[in-house]
């Protein structure tokens, strides 16, 4: 039996993209739940929180962004053109939530900037990542195998209504990870804005997910046409699910089902973009075929990655299990 190397790839980079969402998103979260806190020793214990972490948290952002730069050179070289701005200021938000995240620790005189800097590179690198996502969906111009849009195609209206979806998802993930991990007021502040959260997000996703399917007839398809529908109307079920079971953990104060659940809620969207993706690449040109490289790179690229995810792998569970159990806050990690 031929093995379809580009389908396993392609099952990888995503996997890559989810873990870095739902890992790095609660990071992110934080940055922008920032100016929440008093200054000094309850951003000090929000902050703690991810310290052990954060930096790990980002290895998948280079896996998937690698990867797709090794194993779909097409797409990488279509996407990147399309998505120049977006994905600039995400990395350059990135960089600064970086540089904050070690530079507020040690510069008590300038702490306020630096943590109006963690705020900002968070808020942008969330907001730019949800962009890039909704430029993506909407489709990309493509002519000769090549980017054939303008510099501006990726900001509509679309775009920054998935811009602000994904902004308000880390911020419901940031919240939920402090109530798992905290006590005290930093504990109570998190779960006042976890619940505001969770049903903006819920109004969020109702709207993308009623705007998608007409962006493209082949989304339209997939979920509203038989018997397509009967593989996808589970999806949107099993989100209003997860959001009950997240809501009944807010309203008992159950400190871990709400940050599970809301991990959940973004496994589910991620999957119901996967059911209107599939099988392009870039939609609507791109196949996952057409813009994978040849076999024999597929095949060699496969071997040095299924030594490295289980790697990724151990070193990220190890970590979390380590640092398990909520941050004590007189002590801390910096």
């Amino acid at each position: 039996m031929e093995i379809d190397l580009a389908l396993i790839w392609s099952l990888l980079i995503a996997f890559a993209v989810l873990a870095y969402v739902l890992l790095d998103g609660f990071d992110l979260g934080i940055g922008i739940l920032f100016p929440i806190f008093n200054k000094g020793s309850e951003r000090d214990y929000a902050m703690n929180t991810i310290a052990p972490v954060w930096d790990g948290n980002e290895t998948w952002l280079v896996l998937g962004g690698g990867g797709l730069f090794a194993v779909f050179p097409l797409a990488y070289s279509v996407v990147l053109p399309a998505l120049y701005a977006p994905l600039t200021l995400m990395l350059l938000g990135l960089i600064f939530r970086g540089v904050a995240f070690e530079y507020r620790w040690r510069s008590k005189n300038s702490q306020g900037f630096w943590d109006l800097a963690f705020f900002g590179g968070s808020l942008a690198a969330a907001f730019c990542q949800g962009i890039a996502l909704g430029a993506l969906v909407q489709g990309i111009d493509v002519v000769d195998r090549a980017y054939a849009g303008g510099w501006w195609n990726w900001l509509t209206p679309f775009s920054l209504l998935t811009g602000v979806s994904v902004a308000v998802g880390y911020i419901l993930l940031g919240s939920t990870w402090l109530i798992l991990k905290t006590v005290g007021p930093v504990q109570e502040k998190a779960y006042r804005y976890a619940k505001p959260a969770l049903f903006g997000l819920l109004g969020l996703i109702g709207l993308v997910s009623i705007w998608t399917p007409f962006l493209n007839p082949e989304f339209l398809a997939r979920w509203f046409t038989m018997p397509q529908i009967i593989y996808t109307a589970p999806v949107p079920l099993l989100v209003l699910v997860t959001a009950l079971v997240l809501l009944r953990g807010l309203r008992e104060k159950n400190d871990a089902w709400p940050f599970f659940a809301s991990l959940g809620l973004f496994v589910l969207t991620y999957v119901g973009l996967g059911i209107s993706f599939f099988p392009y690449m870039v939609p609507p040109s791109l196949t996952i075929w057409q813009a994978a490289a040849p076999d024999v790179s597929l095949e060699f690229l496969l071997i040095g990655t299924a030594v490295l995810i289980p790697l990724i792998l151990g070193y990220t569970a190890y970590a979390y299990w380590v640092f398990r159990g909520k941050v004590d806050p007189k002590e801390g990690y910096h």
